[in-house]
């Protein structure tokens, strides 16, 4: 036994490829490493339009639709992963990274026999042709994030290769938009999952200490406002 056996392992962050129809898990992809940073943004919904309608602004929005969000709140991820297989050499890796690397590019495009089936129906005459369905993509970042994504941006820098020219190392710029009750139907499994998601950040927020308006240098009275 070393002195670290009582050490926990980190959780690695993934991905997880969930049947949208179902709800069970396909496939989990783990990334080799977490990322060292993670770039997070977040764009309201607002009602009303920037600016005021008032003589003094320069906005057109409806002065009633201020404080008014029209929906979810449109978040999106960035990040950087890294593949290295000279990292694993236990692993026997005939094909360097490629296969990792697949697996990521298989999340934006449909797979051959998909692409098969939609021209077959072209050429019957079919007149409408649904888009391909993909499997619904759920990132896990901890058990306080796990939340329903599509992937808006992958960029590969491959950076060193074996003899046969398979990649060994590999970066990833990955972005991320998580979807909301806004972007999938009613009952659909990512919609839960979303729900899920955000009432997690509710608890987390709930638990967050409160200051009093004195911290601010404010009196109790300092921020009275009357609606007469």
């Amino acid at each position: 036994m070393t002195r670290y056996a009582d050490i926990p392992k980190p959780i690695r962050s993934g991905i997880v490829l969930v049947d949208p129809e179902l709800g069970t898990p396909q496939r989990v992809i783990v990334l080799q490493f977490n990322p060292d940073t993670l770039e997070r943004s977040l764009s309201p919904q607002s009602a009303g339009g920037s600016g005021d309608s008032g003589g003094g602004g320069s906005g057109n929005g409806d002065r009633n639709e201020a404080l008014r969000l029209k929906g979810p709140a449109q978040e999106t991820w960035k990040f950087t992963a890294e593949i290295d297989a000279t990292d694993q050499f236990e692993i026997a890796a005939p094909d360097g990274i490629h296969p990792q690397l697949a697996v990521l590019e298989m999340l934006v495009q449909p797979t051959s026999s998909q692409l098969r089936e939609a021209s077959r129906q072209s050429q019957k005459g079919t007149i409408e042709i649904s888009p391909i369905e993909m499997p619904l993509t759920l990132f896990t970042w901890g058990s306080k994030r796990v939340m329903p994504v599509r992937l808006t941006e992958l960029s590969i820098n491959e950076s060193a290769f074996d003899v046969n020219l398979n990649p060994i190392r590999a970066s990833l710029s990955i972005g991320l938009k998580v979807l909301t009750v806004s972007d999938l139907p009613l009952g659909h499994p990512g919609a839960e999952l979303y729900y899920a998601h955000l009432a997690q950040k509710e608890r987390l927020a709930a638990a967050a200490r409160t200051a009093g308006i004195g911290s601010l240098g404010l009196g109790s009275a300092g921020i009275g406002v009357g609606r007469g």
